[in-house]
């Protein structure tokens, strides 16, 4: 599938913002008296962030290189 560089720009604007927010709720989560009670959503925070921050990489690949 062909996606614009506008398009792109938008996805890469929206991916790096929720990233941001992501890494405010791990931080936010870890913080908590007990974060163990926490344990699932944070690791599910982090397996989020992991999956962003490909995403993002990959757009940015396509970006310098859009064949």
């Amino acid at each position: 599938m062909t996606y614009s560089q506008p398009e792109l720009a938008e996805a890469k604007r929206q991916i790096a913002s929720t990233l941001h927010k992501l890494q405010e709720t791990v931080k936010t989560l870890e913080a908590k008296e007990q974060p163990s009670r926490y344990k699932s959503q944070i690791t599910l925070a982090k397996r989020r962030l992991e999956a962003f921050t490909i995403a993002l990489v990959l757009i940015e690949e396509k970006q310098a290189d859009p064949d």
